[in-house]
């Protein structure tokens, strides 16, 4: 079994549509596509003949920063945030041992817009927790070998402590490949060094991402080649490592230039690990020989765990037979790691009508199991999900924090309450750092539903909906933190009743559980509900140290309630970002356009300045409704399919920062003249 057999299908996928979240109806046809698209290339030499509809064929060896003019698009800017690893939510998950890599395929390698589209049905990934590192999958012989990832995904993952990496896939000669293309990758310069080595740790710095996945898998190859592509591992790694940047090598290629996927670490692919930083083996592998492979990491002074034992889950997900023991042993240490490949599988499984929420249920039984509940995971379920064996992480830990529960899609787009787009979209980039165990419940009656809901939020796409009889009082926990704790600390909570009555109470923890699998000592707060969102603010009065945990405690009747939380802050002080400057619109054609701006500064360029986390870009229509068209952590955005509206001749845009609390700072304003 090999990654490519499914890889090709890919190459046939069509275009998603190139329109900003928020943004109504369809791009307008246009002589030139101004729609930018994620990046990318063969190594050198180009296929013969001419590309299929809507792909552009690109060499990386003749690429560059300068001339990448979509460059200002696909730029992450969210830095890879530090993260920690909580007193586990159960008895089960392990803490330094396996860990988990994700090969996912967010869309087609050509034709996938940069920065997010019209549409709510995506694979908007909320389980970051888990993972340790995202692999961008894709690739094709008639589109492209070496894919960068979407500047969204990166910032989302990144959010979250998670390193990406794009994929560089050499397919075999049954479905197009070329070793000329092999052989393009490992050339080597007048001084011995591998010039489209140096090229992939630029491509990465550039685009803000952390590395590659290398899968060399056409055949035909001998010793000499197998040299050559050592070589190019040695010095990808060395230039990257430099960089902070990582890679991983797919068990395909062997010593002897041949591809003979091993199923484990051995004499057949070890130069190739050690010249990387982990290795993926394919999904041929045995209890026993990754129990050996284990043992050959070891001696090679390596951890085991940097071992991604691959599982298939692109065509049966949950349903994937799978034998657990040999990766992640209930009663001894784990072998290796996890590398799942295509877990994508929990949208692509459901019908054509799956709606976000759909979705979101798949993906929460796949991350965490059968229960909805890490706490109380089913460590005998066919399915053994994550949550059962690896402890999740937090990056929640500096001031100020807020969320908005916004998974980075959505059905409209709304502020304060209120839709202020009644369009579909998704963005991964505008996605908060959400819970990292859903959904931890605490109580003696019956348990309450908790779902990411989409029929309503405060701000952005969705909300937190409980739902139930709460014939006992629930605590739902919410975030593991180590945020310190000031004089002036306090907690805002934004939320709505939207049937029946319960009491709140705001859950505090300055100290960890005693064990695993233990509750957190909470304090509670009692909070104030009326009719209608409100924000209850509350000082974390006889508290000190450091806070470990927040939740929220609900206590009920027995009769049906329904709680909405729409945001959640913990602050000092109120931070307004500074708002950005020079707003112009740096191409058009038709209704489409492509805008700029400079970036607001920041605290460390203004003390009086808050930080900002994304931009919000608005039309100002004639009756003077502000029309929310999307936004990005970038400093470029396209819009397409503009028409004007009302009779206007010059359509004026508003862009505003948005910082880490959700405030907005003042618009930056340009026209469009029609």
């Amino acid at each position: 079994m090999n990654l490519s057999r499914r890889t090709v299908l890919l190459a046939g996928a069509g275009a998603a549509a190139g329109l900003v979240p928020g943004l109504p109806g369809t791009a307008t046809a246009a002589a030139r596509d101004l729609q930018p698209y994620a990046s990318y290339w063969y190594p050198d030499s180009l296929p013969s003949g001419t590309p299929g509809t809507g792909i552009t064929w690109r060499s990386l060896k003749a690429w560059s920063a300068d001339g990448d003019a979509d460059l200002a698009f696909n730029a992450a800017t969210v830095p890879l945030a530090p993260r920690f690893t909580p007193v586990p939510a159960n008895t089960t998950a392990r803490t330094g041992q396996a860990r988990v890599q994700s090969l996912v395929s967010f869309g087609p390698t050509s034709g996938n817009p940069a920065q997010g589209s019209g549409t709510a049905d995506y694979y908007a990934l909320t389980h970051w927790s888990y993972i340790d590192e995202l692999v961008f999958w894709g690739g094709s012989s008639g589109e492209g070998l070496i894919l960068a990832p979407n500047a969204p995904i990166v910032d989302a993952a990144h959010r979250h402590g998670v390193p990406v990496l794009g994929n560089v896939f050499l397919p075999p000669v049954a479905y197009g490949g070329q070793l000329q293309w092999t052989r393009d990758l490992v050339q080597k310069d007048s001084a011995g060094h591998f010039p489209l080595a140096a090229r992939l740790v630029a491509v990465a710095a550039a685009y803000g991402f952390d590395g590659w996945f290398v899968n060399a898998e056409t055949g035909g190859g001998n010793a000499a080649l197998a040299t050559d592509m050592l070589g190019f591992l040695r010095e990808l790694k060395a230039l990257g490592t430099a960089e902070g940047q990582r890679v991983t090598w797919y068990d395909a290629m062997t010593v002897n230039g041949t591809v003979s996927w091993q199923g484990a670490l051995n004499n057949q692919n070890k130069t190739f690990f050690q010249a990387a930083d982990s290795l993926f083996l394919d999904f041929r592998w045995s209890r026993s020989s990754l129990a050996s492979s284990g043992t050959t990491a070891r001696q090679l002074g390596r951890d085991r765990y940097e071992l991604w034992a691959g599982v298939d889950v692109e065509a049966n997900g949950t349903n994937a037979s799978v034998n657990w023991d040999a990766i992640v042993p209930a009663g001894t240490a784990h072998i290796t790691s996890i590398g799942f490949y295509r877990p994508e599988w929990t949208r692509n499984h459901l019908p054509a009508s799956r709606t976000p929420g759909d979705f979101h249920a798949a993906d929460d039984a796949f991350w965490t199991g059968a229960t909805l509940d890490p706490s109380r995971p089913d460590p005998t379920a066919r399915w053994r999900a994550p949550a059962v064996s690896v402890a999740d992480r937090s990056t929640v830990t500096s001031l100020p924090f807020g969320c908005v529960f916004n998974t980075g899609h959505g059905l409209k787009w709304y502020e304060d309450g209120t839709a202020t787009s009644g369009a579909a979209w998704n963005h991964l980039g505008l996605q908060d750092r959400l819970p990292s165990r859903r959904w931890v419940v605490r109580t003696t009656g019956r348990r309450p539903s908790v779902t990411f809901d989409f029929a309503d939020a405060w701000r952005g796409g969705s909300s937190l909906l409980v739902s139930g009889d709460l014939d006992a009082p629930a605590t739902l926990d919410l975030y593991a933190t180590r945020l310190p704790l000031g004089p002036d600390t306090v907690v805002e909570l934004t939320h709505r009743t939207d049937a029946g009555d319960a009491s709140l109470e705001l859950a505090v923890a300055t100290a960890d559980p005693d064990a695993a699998g233990g509750a957190p000592p909470y304090t509670y707060f009692p909070l104030t509900s009326g009719n209608g969102w409100e924000t209850s603010t509350v000082p974390l009065t006889g508290l000190s140290g450091t806070v470990r945990a927040l939740g929220v405690r609900l206590t009920g009747a027995g009769a049906p309630v329904r709680w909405r939380l729409g945001g959640l802050a913990v602050r000092d002080a109120v931070e307004t970002p500074a708002a950005p400057t020079d707003l112009r619109v740096t191409d058009a054609e038709g209704g489409n356009l492509r805008l700029a701006w400079q970036a607001a500064p920041g605290p460390d360029d203004d003390a009086t300045a808050g930080a900002t986390r994304h931009y919000e870009l608005y039309r100002i229509l004639p009756d003077g409704t502000r029309r929310f068209l999307g936004g990005t952590c970038q400093r470029a955005v396209y819009v397409g399919g503009l028409v004007p509206e009302q009779g206007e001749s010059a359509t004026r845009f508003e862009l505003r920062s948005v910082g880490e609390l959700f405030t907005v700072s003042a618009p930056a304003t340009t026209t469009h003249t029609w």
